[in-house]
């Protein structure tokens, strides 16, 4: 990709995308105005489109690319707390923030009647009861290891057909959550009620035989529910398995100008490289107006902070100032739920579960999770695989680099060189990776470009390699061979690479 195609290209798409986003005041987008944005000098937006050009050697690493997440970048750590820690540039004065929400994305929270409370009302139906439940150490979910095993960082999301789409917003395709279901199957219940049901995972091989003769196993996933307490799902339900992603990196995902994001959209494939980008649109419970989405696995959500109120509502069934109903996902149709006790308490918490204070710390915390130093980046093998990367045109969509914006009240992601791999778009990767349940203006075939960053420590701080929306990749290769869509050529090249090419690739990908 070139580095006119990146800034100018798709200017005319770009400025019409601006344009439904934007806000009286100075021509800023709604998506940055809810930061303290300190605009760009014509000097400065020069060099940062010489620093985001693609690179042309690939015998020496990049200046700066072993600090991924720039000044923020955090050592490496070859253990489980690697994805635990704190933005390395943050001022003193804030890390007490970072710690109290630390301690609140680590609480575990009991069912209402409690004597306990500063910790009660969970659920009554929930999924987990603690954020690191699903985001144990703060990196990626896993798929149940076997029958018995808990469900806790794995969810079915579930809708239906039809419904309302949100002012302002076109190509939205409507659903609504299941008449009886809601949102979500919650697994778990509080004392006295029935969990929804029980998400059932079961596999099917695949084998794959690439061009050198290696023959690789693809498990083909199968999803069904047992034990559902009020009867059946609506007969048009659309089911999606989510796996919990890694926290780490958000709040730099969180300052990339818009304006660079809806650069690298081209919907209609108008250049003719079968790279579609789309850019996700929705509401923001917090800001009230369209915003661009780019948080949850389909962009579902504009900012940190809606993420986390969602999180909480959904997740664990935890009122807060986005998400206030007390009962969470319970539908009009689970009568014994709403009539479960909740944790809302007259002049506690400001009569929620979760108040203000704690949702903007949670949020704090989870803009703040540092990622972690790159090691190997001179090391030839990574050099390789970084061009094989490149030539396989995996960087279309993995778009390495991005500036951040110049921030008055967020030093720590101001105006920071940032190697995430994503260009925050959807894309089409087709039929095998289709969970065929739209949300948003994402089609049931699109998924949202995930983040690169940190995925060679997956195993150490997860204890697995589980990649993809559902876990279903075993490990990267498995990953790669499951592209499809505007992705396969990239996985056509994958099968086609020797086997120093292939073993190259995979070296630069896991020293990310």
């Amino acid at each position: 990709m070139t580095t006119a195609r990146w800034f100018s290209g798709r200017t005319t798409l770009a400025l019409a995308l601006l344009a439904l986003l934007a806000a009286p005041a100075l021509g800023q987008s709604l998506d940055d105005r809810h930061l303290d944005v300190i605009p760009r000098t014509p000097e400065e937006t020069e060099r940062i489109r010489a620093i985001l050009a693609p690179p042309t050697d690939f015998d020496q690493a990049e200046p700066f690319e072993a600090n991924p997440g720039g000044a923020a970048t955090t050592r490496a750590r070859d253990s489980a707390d690697a994805f635990s820690q704190a933005s390395a540039n943050m001022p003193f004065a804030r890390e007490m923030d970072f710690k109290l929400g630390n301690a609140l994305f680590r609480k575990t929270w009991v069912a209402s009647p409690s004597s306990t409370l500063a910790s009660d009302g969970l659920g009554p139906i929930y999924n987990a009861r603690g954020c690191q439940d699903c985001h144990l150490k703060d990196g990626r979910g896993h798929v149940p290891a076997g029958p018995d095993d808990t469900r806790v960082s794995m969810f079915l999301r579930l809708s239906v057909p039809g419904g309302d789409a949100p002012d302002g917003i076109e190509e939205w395709l409507p659903t609504s959550p299941d008449p009886t279901y809601g949102g979500q199957l919650q697994d778990f219940a509080t004392f006295g009620l029935k969990a929804e049901g029980k998400l059932e995972v079961s596999y099917d091989e695949r084998p794959v035989t690439l061009l050198d003769g290696s023959a690789v196993s693809l498990r083909v996933p199968r999803y069904d529910i047992s034990n559902l307490a009020d009867g059946p799902l609506a007969a048009d339900a659309m089911l999606s398995p989510r796996i919990a992603p890694q926290m780490i990196g958000l709040g730099l995902l969180e300052a990339i100008p818009v304006a660079e994001i809806l650069a690298r959209a081209d919907p209609d494939d108008a250049d003719g490289d079968g790279i579609s980008g789309r850019a996700q649109i929705v509401m923001s419970t917090h800001h009230g107006v369209p915003m661009l989405g780019r948080f949850g696995l389909k962009a579902g959500n504009p900012t940190v902070l809606d993420q986390s109120a969602e999180a909480f509502a959904g997740d664990m069934g935890l009122s807060n100032p986005l998400r206030p109903h007390p009962h969470g996902d319970c539908t009009a149709a689970q009568a014994a739920c709403l009539a479960a006790p909740v944790g809302q308490e007259p002049g506690i918490r400001d009569g929620l579960e979760v108040d203000g204070p704690s949702l903007d710390l949670v949020a704090f915390y989870a803009r703040n999770l540092a990622v972690p130093e790159r090691s190997g980046v001179d090391d030839p093998q990574v050099l390789r695989g970084k061009a094989v990367f490149h030539e396989l045109g995996c960087a279309d969509c993995h778009t390495p680099k991005h500036v951040t914006h110049r921030l008055q009240d967020q030093p720590e992601q101001s105006f920071q060189l940032i190697w995430p791999y994503t260009d925050l778009l959807l894309h089409d990767m087709g039929e095998d990776l289709a969970d065929n349940r739209p949300e948003g203006r994402a089609t049931g075939r699109e998924w949202r470009t995930p983040p690169l960053w940190g995925i060679g420590h997956t195993k150490a701080v997860s204890g697995h390699t589980e990649f993809l929306h559902d876990g279903r990749a075993r490990n990267l290769l498995e990953a790669l061979l499951w592209h499809g869509g505007e992705a396969a050529p990239a996985r056509d090249g994958v099968i086609a690479l020797s086997a120093t090419d292939r073993d190259a690739l995979l070296a630069f990908l896991e020293s990310l």
